[in-house]
């Protein structure tokens, strides 16, 4: 009896709480009516890719590939961006569903769990190595406790994403004009120490380019790929399909070129030998350079609140696909979740940046191109009333596979989309092959 009060209690605190902060529909469609206006989703995904993380991989793509052929990297990358999160946005924009319950039609209504799970699983890292970043620069800066500064990002983060998308909605509103003002500044700066036609004639490290394309647009892709198939998560609340491609075309490729821009050019500027972009070698660390009392502490302030954006918005992504995985709520998820990206955290598992950028590329974007090809060419109108489907997963291992191989025998190619290609390729091939009865998916009269 005890066990059944805790549960009613614990069930009216969280309906208490949606009334009060509004409901998250975890596990079912966003009706019309409570559907956000088009600037609050596109507050939402402008906050999300406009982040000093964003800046530091620009600065690597530069180091690796040198001015120009990052600036095409960043360029290409960001626009194919547009279009690979802009369409999976507009799936979740017509049909009001979050991730989770897409991925339920296409994998089915067990099967969907490996594909949300893995997603939720990979963005609750994402949040742990920012959150761990910030630790990280607050610690080596200004000489606090590493441990005790990432708890404090981290419980910050937390309350964000307790709060749900409205929580999103005003992180973006704090973090992008910040982000703007500061990082066009740092990059104006730094590029008036020399001229610009020495910044496109930057070379890489050490006048060294040792990246190749496919890999630097890897690198682009990777930075958002998971948050980018999810993103029926924010689209979902989009009023109309124009407001849906209206907040993903904020986010790519304008928000996020705008901060691998500023670290870019900052660092072909700057032309430090062996500069650490993680380190000192960013745009937190050239305000801080600068020695002056008020620009430090502006910078304390908009490293907790930009990278804030990001972590909150990861967070929200993992809470939303395991509350649907586990049956539970978003926000409660969130706690749980959060408080274990924090412990995760602090062991610096941030460090691990670029092999985590690598398995990305290898492992979500044929789930997404599987998810297009489902719902564009093949069952627009299916539902999900099988518990798996197996061709998803066969063409999602093939893709995968396809994947490894590119990036250990033809490490010039780019992972990422090789196999996203080849998943939906193989996906839309043995789709049309004979389907069984287990699989074929009714369809409304």
């Amino acid at each position: 009896m005890s066990g059944q009060s805790n549960s009613g209690l614990v069930q009216q605190t969280e309906g208490q709480i949606d009334d009060l902060l509004g409901h998250e529909f975890e596990h079912e469609p966003v009706p019309m009516s409570a559907r956000r206006s088009a600037f609050s989703v596109t507050m939402v995904w402008l906050g999300f890719p406009m982040i000093i993380t964003g800046a530091m991989t620009g600065s690597l793509l530069v180091l690796g590939m040198g001015f120009k052929n990052a600036l095409v990297a960043m360029i290409v990358g960001n626009l194919i961006m547009f279009a690979y999160v802009g369409a999976l946005g507009l799936i979740g924009t017509r049909r009001g569903m979050n991730f989770a319950l897409i991925a339920s039609i296409v994998f089915g209504k067990k099967g969907y769990v490996l594909a949300s799970g893995l997603l939720s699983t990979l963005l609750l890292g994402w949040y742990a190595v920012q959150t761990g970043i910030t630790g990280a620069l607050i610690s080596s800066t200004y000489g606090l406790n590493y441990v005790a500064m990432t708890i404090v990002a981290g419980v910050l983060y937390i309350g964000i994403t307790f709060v749900g998308v409205k929580g999103l909605h005003w992180i973006g509103l704090a973090s992008v004009p910040l982000f703007v003002v500061l990082g066009l500044w740092v990059a104006a700066d730094a590029a008036s120490t020399t001229t610009s036609a020495a910044i496109f004639a930057y070379a890489g490290n050490n006048g060294v380019a040792s990246m190749s394309m496919g890999v630097g647009l890897t690198v682009v892709l990777a930075l958002f790929i998971d948050a980018g198939t999810v993103t029926a998560d924010f689209n979902r609340w989009a009023p109309s399909p124009r407001a849906s491609l209206f907040a993903t075309f904020s986010a790519f490729p304008f928000a996020n070129l705008v901060a691998m821009l500023v670290g870019g050019v900052m660092t072909a500027a700057l032309a430090v030998p062996n500069a650490n972009p993680f380190g000192v070698d960013n745009m937190f660390g050239y305000m801080n350079g600068k020695q002056l009392t008020w620009l430090s502490i502006l910078a304390f302030i908009f490293l907790y609140a930009n990278l804030g954006s990001v972590c909150s918005h990861c967070l929200y992504n993992a809470a939303t696909g395991w509350s649907r995985i586990l049956g539970t709520n978003m926000r409660l998820m969130a706690v749980v979740l959060g408080a274990l990206g924090i412990l995760v955290a602090a062991g610096n598992v941030w460090a691990f940046f670029i092999q985590w950028l690598s398995l990305l590329g290898i492992l979500v974007p044929p789930i997404g191109a599987i998810i297009l090809v489902d719902q564009y060419l093949l069952r627009a109108e299916a539902r999900a009333d099988v518990d798996w489907r197996a061709k998803p997963f066969i063409a999602w291992g093939i893709g995968s596979l396809c994947a490894f191989a590119v990036e250990n025998l033809m490490p010039g190619l780019s992972t990422a989309i090789s196999a996203a290609v080849v998943a939906g390729i193989v996906y839309g091939a043995i789709a049309r092959v004979e389907i069984s009865p287990t699989e074929k998916v009714a369809r409304p009269a």
